[in-house]
């Protein structure tokens, strides 16, 4: 194996359609094909040709951060502007934010982002590589992206 990188996600949702709205909309991303009817219900939502997420709806309940898995999933943006139009869209969105706004990735770090749930309570990030160290890290001693 001489190269590898990390493919899609697939997320188990307890809405398809409002998984798919959410994603979309602050994403941007693209339907790439989907069933939205009978028992098997899913979707493939990407950018610019590529497979990102796959939504499977699957689940009940909320998301476990108490369990083994996923602990969140991580966007990278080029620059603090692309953050800060995702954080406006969240809270149009009415969508829980884990900070309030944009805070780096830890104390004196230039990269950093906004820290958000999904409808069913999956972590997410969208980040910039630079830009955000004019606000304080919120986590002591510890990445912020781990500790949320």
């Amino acid at each position: 194996m001489s190269t590898l990188q990390t493919g899609h996600v697939g997320l188990n949702v307890t809405d398809l359609a409002r998984s798919i709205a959410f994603y979309r909309q602050v994403f941007n991303f693209e339907i790439f094909g989907e069933q939205t009817e009978g028992t098997r219900k899913f979707a493939f939502l990407g950018r610019d040709g590529t497979l990102q997420v796959t939504l499977w709806q699957q689940s009940e309940g909320a998301f476990a951060t108490g369990l083994p898995g996923l602990h969140h999933l991580s966007f990278q943006v080029p620059d603090l502007e692309a953050v800060q139009r995702a954080e406006a869209v969240l809270r149009e969105l009415g969508a829980e934010l884990v900070y309030d706004g944009i805070v780096p990735h830890g104390e004196g770090a230039s990269s950093g982002g906004v820290f958000f749930t999904d409808p069913d309570g999956i972590r997410l990030e969208i980040y910039a590589p630079a830009g955000a160290d004019a606000a304080p890290a919120p986590t002591q001693g510890a990445p912020t992206c781990g500790f949320f």
